[in-house]
């Protein structure tokens, strides 16, 4: 099966007892197939699969594909830093009716060799019947497989592509020269899918499209049919959406965002905490400019929020506290105006001004700091 266009990592939507959602995922999944994605990916690591049972791992990939019911394709998710338990997961996934391809990305932590990653997704490739696609993102494994190494797996029969997610577009263009033409080269990274779909890429693989699946799915087609007028024009009106996903740790943006479309419970299990407040507001900013939330109220006069202003010019473990409302910030909103982004941060906002003193004196480590004359 040649897979191609658009296929959303899916997220695992969970209670509020960090118990899998499957109400959720059910509706996310049905959502999905009606917006025309391609395929899905389920129990990738967008879904945060490192922290599922063996129980639960297979309980969301029969999920997603029993609520797909053939529609479209199903990939499931098969990655270990443990060769030997990679391959258990690949063979078992080899035998599940509805899965159509096997995701696996190198081994995290253990930092293997070349060859070392050779042997490892060989020896999953070699108990697989399926197609197998390899996940190189090195940003979050830290280990790279590099355009030789891909070059010698697709070689291996049932290796038939990569999600290219090194962030490294001169290396990408290196991979297109190293593999063999039928060899299926999707994005990792949505901001970059058009520059990887111009060097032959055949899609993404997408945690955006989780929030904006036809969106998404319209703009690699376009692509996929050389119509790059709208494949850019889509590609710029959503950018910062695909951006603002790195804000904090994949998924927790994601799964913020879809929690404001009020498409899941904005629920994680440890070691993933929720979002820190002020990213959590530029985020909600970027998804209400992009028209997928109801944009926030602005500020009144009685809005007793506090936010903190941390100034790398002014010295070291220098903060400044202001009210909301302070008139010396900007849009009222505790942001002093014209800092340099790169020199200076703000932080907020904080319900209360004893708590707000309590972050400050937590970010400094020192009780060196000062207040507006708002407070």
């Amino acid at each position: 099966m040649h897979f191609k266009g658009c296929g959303t990592a899916l997220v695992t939507p969970f209670r509020a007892d960090t118990s899998v959602d499957e109400d959720a995922l059910s509706a996310l999944v049905t959502w999905q197939v009606d917006s025309g994605v391609d395929f899905l990916v389920a129990a990738g690591t967008t879904a945060e699969t490192p922290t599922l049972s063996h129980d639960e791992w297979l309980r969301v990939i029969d999920l997603v594909i029993e609520v797909a019911a053939g529609r479209v394709p199903v990939v499931a998710g098969a990655t270990s830093n443990s060769t030997q338990a990679a391959v258990e997961k690949a063979k078992e996934l080899a035998m599940r009716p509805g899965v159509d391809a096997i995701l696996t990305a190198s081994p995290y932590y253990n930092k293997p060799t070349q060859e070392g990653q050779y042997r490892h997704f060989k020896s999953i490739a070699d108990v697989a019947d399926k197609p197998v696609l390899l996940y190189n993102v090195p940003g979050r494994t830290g280990a790279n497989i590099e355009p030789g190494t891909l070059a010698r797996l697709a070689e291996v029969a049932n290796i038939r592509g990569v999600k290219e997610a090194c962030g490294n577009m001169s290396q990408i263009a290196d991979v297109f020269h190293a593999v063999p033409e039928d060899f299926m080269v999707f994005s990792g990274d949505d901001a970059l899918t058009l520059p990887v779909m111009a060097l032959g890429g055949v899609g993404v693989i997408s945690v955006a499209s989780n929030e904006i699946p036809r969106e998404m799915t319209e703009m690699t087609r376009a692509a996929l049919h050389n119509d790059w007028h709208t494949a850019r024009r889509i590609h710029r009106k959503y950018l910062p959406l695909m951006q603002a996903n790195f804000l904090e740790t994949n998924p927790l943006p994601v799964k913020a965002v879809l929690a404001m479309m009020g498409k899941i419970q904005e629920n994680y299990r440890l070691p993933l905490l929720p979002m820190k407040r002020d990213t959590r507001a530029r985020l909600q900013r970027i998804a209400a400019e992009a028209g997928l939330v109801t944009k926030a109220a602005p500020v009144s006069a009685h809005d007793t929020g506090f936010y903190i202003y941390e100034n790398w010019h002014a010295g070291p473990h220098k903060t400044v506290l202001h009210r909301a409302t302070c008139g010396q910030c900007n849009s009222g909103r505790g942001r002093p105006a014209g800092h340099d982004a790169n020199h200076a941060r703000w932080h907020g906002p904080y319900a209360t001004l004893s708590e707000a003193r309590e972050i400050s004196q937590f970010m400094t480590g020192v009780l060196i700091r000062s207040e507006c004359k708002c407070i």
